[in-house]
């Protein structure tokens, strides 16, 4: 049987009933960009990614209102718990939702996921105390199984001349580091002081990742 899946792949023949041939008949027969499916991918990393960077302009003042730390100095210490809540349930139960995505589909998971963003997103929002702020963050990062399925996603449906990788995330913490203590050097700069050289840099590279995400409309179909 494993001669006849790999004759099968060499030849480009495809079962009638195989999920994974179908995928790859799609893949071959598609032409041009699947900009439909672009806009899903997007919205759902989107989905995935408000609910980590919005909660830290406000926290300091959420935490404050609840009324549980003695000190100002201490507001701090108890942000910390309710921001890493969030990843704690991540980690926690990522390769779960990965053995779910695996057995039970793709699609489901990706439901429930965007779901739980909806739901505990707006009950961390109503919290009255800072227990139950720190469950719904919680359970929002448990629930929250999304970037491993989605990523999965996206490479099934991409072509291989329109997937690529980033290695922001790797380098950008380092990176904005640096140019901060370096713009903390240059305050009575003439050209951009202080932090509004770091703003003009960040800038500059999201207009780079712009043009960069509309490169692949310029490729050439392989043939």
């Amino acid at each position: 049987m494993a001669e006849e899946y790999a004759e099968c792949l060499l030849e480009n023949k495809f079962h009638e009933n195989c999920p994974g041939c179908k995928v790859d008949q799609m893949k071959r027969l598609r032409r041009g960009f699947p900009f439909s499916e672009l806009l899903t991918v997007w919205l759902i990393v989107l989905c995935t990614a408000l609910p980590i960077s919005s909660l830290f302009p406000f926290l300091y003042f959420m935490i404050g209102d609840f009324n549980i730390a003695k000190k100002e100095e201490d507001i701090g210490f108890y942000a910390g718990f309710v921001g890493c809540s969030f990843m704690l349930g991540r980690t926690l139960t990522s390769v779960i939702w990965g053995i779910v995505a695996d057995r039970y589909g793709r699609k489901p998971v990706i439901l429930i996921g965007t779901a739980s963003v909806v739901i505990f997103n707006t009950l961390f929002g109503l919290s009255v105390n800072f227990w139950m702020a720190i469950i719904t963050r919680f359970c929002l990062g448990s629930f929250n199984g999304l970037l491993g399925p989605i990523k999965a996603y996206a490479m099934e449906t991409f072509r291989d001349e329109y997937q690529a990788m980033s290695l922001f995330k790797a380098i950008g913490p380092a990176a904005a580091g640096i140019i901060y203590s370096w713009s903390e050097k240059r305050q009575d700069a003439a050209f951009l002081p202080g932090t509004q050289m770091v703003f003009f840099i960040l800038g500059t590279v999201l207009a780079l990742g712009v043009v960069m995400t509309f490169k692949p409309f310029l490729a050439q179909t392989q043939h």
